[in-house]
């Protein structure tokens, strides 16, 4: 906003400039550079003195009042009254050298006239410019604030779905005295410092989302009570990528819950992540169970992701969800510049 008035001051300080320039040029060509001074000077007090009135004075209460009538009535109030004073001013210090019948011609008046709405017509539009581009510089950092919003609130409700799950994995671990339970409380405390501290930022480092999707499968892995084929394949150099966080974890979660039981020996998901410096490339393959009768329906978490792609990546991704009878594939593409 201060840019913006900073700009608009020099822009008046830019036109004045120029306006003097050129008048002064006009009328010197004729009369003289000394005798050309009053002929510059009081048009140029008279042409501010009514812009700035109008500009800063009666502009804003038409703004404010919307009464086009009154605005009016005062605007030719002030106008006829500036013109009145600045002919008689040039007519008082006109040089003897320009003719009388001149100076007290219709011509010269309309001319005065003419010259005077012209100027103040244009400040007068700055003053809308000026009140537009506010107004557009408002939406639009009320619209982030909105969106900011509404991703934080997003990525809100994957902690307490995520939560929810480990602390079931976590109970059965427990109950059936698992040897493995202090390395899930383990990676359990690490995965959560992620989740509450980091993943709160704009994006994230892709090594920090690589860690936590090992740790992730590692969980899994340990809570089955069979060995399950998981392959995470990463491909690229992912050193000073960065990306928004957690947007693979609905389809990971439902990897396990739709293609992965504990009496399913043969279950498998495979996770693939591709890197280069302007794209990042997500996939995710499970086998699926039978399918149950009647349509199935987009969960809240697909929902939800479709939602946090399209504010953080408007226009530069791609999802592509492909179900087969017998597996489920997910590509997801990022555009990162």
């Amino acid at each position: 906003m201060r840019l913006l008035l900073y700009r608009y001051r020099v822009l008046h300080l830019s036109f004045w400039s120029t306006y003097c320039s050129f008048h002064f040029y006009l009328i010197q060509q004729d009369i003289g550079w000394r005798n050309a001074m009053p002929g510059v000077l009081v048009p140029l007090f008279f042409n501010v003195l009514l812009s700035y009135l109008n500009y800063g004075y009666l502009l804003p209460r038409w703004l404010d009042r919307q009464r086009t009538a009154g605005y009016l009535l005062e605007f030719c109030a002030a106008f006829a009254l500036c013109v009145v004073l600045k002919v008689k001013a040039l007519r008082y210090f006109a040089p003897a050298t320009l003719p009388q019948s001149h100076l007290y011609s219709l011509v010269f008046v309309v001319s005065s006239m003419g010259g005077t709405l012209f100027v103040v017509l244009f400040i007068g539009l700055l003053r809308f410019s000026i009140n537009w581009f506010a107004l557009e510089a408002k939406a639009k950092a009320l619209e982030n604030a909105q969106l900011h919003s509404e991703l934080r609130f997003l990525k809100a409700q994957i902690n307490p779905h995520f939560l929810f799950n480990t602390l079931n994995n976590l109970y059965y671990l427990a109950y059936t005295q698992s040897p493995n339970t202090p390395e899930v409380v383990a990676q359990l405390a690490q995965m959560m410092r992620y989740l509450l501290e980091d993943s709160n930022q704009p994006t994230v480092p892709v090594s920090q989302e690589i860690a936590f999707r090992r740790s992730y499968l590692s969980l899994e892995q340990l809570r089955l009570n069979h060995p399950v084929a998981l392959d995470f394949v990463v491909t690229g150099e992912p050193a000073g990528i960065y990306v928004a966080p957690l947007l693979l974890m609905t389809f990971l979660e439902n990897a396990f819950k739709h293609g992965v039981r504990d009496d399913d020996p043969a279950a498998w998901v495979r996770v693939g992540l591709r890197v280069s410096p302007t794209t990042c490339e997500y996939t995710v393959v499970n086998g699926r169970r039978p399918a149950r009768s009647g349509v199935p329906q987009p969960g809240t978490g697909l929902l939800n992701v479709r939602r946090r792609l399209a504010l953080a990546y408007p226009d530069r991704h791609e999802l592509q969800l492909t179900e087969a009878p017998d597996q489920f594939h997910v590509h997801l593409t990022l555009h990162l510049s």
